[in-house]
């Protein structure tokens, strides 16, 4: 599943992000969903989101449901 529908993130989920420093590499970086911060019903680069850990970047892949 990918990150670009909102309706699809649920906080507790695990999911790759990338962050806004990593853009340019596209590193994947693996956490848990805190917060949604996308309020649009989708978004072409993924759903932006806070993971449990204070980081925020956008969803690349829903890892776990």
């Amino acid at each position: 599943m990918n990150g670009q529908t909102r309706a699809n993130i649920k906080p507790g989920m695990t999911v790759l992000i990338v962050l806004k420093q990593d853009q340019r590499t596209g590193k994947l970086t693996k956490g848990i969903v805190k917060d949604i911060l996308t309020k649009s019903p989708t978004h072409p680069h993924g759903i932006k989101v806070r993971l449990t850990d204070g980081q925020v970047g956008r969803i690349k892949e829903i890892v776990e449901a």
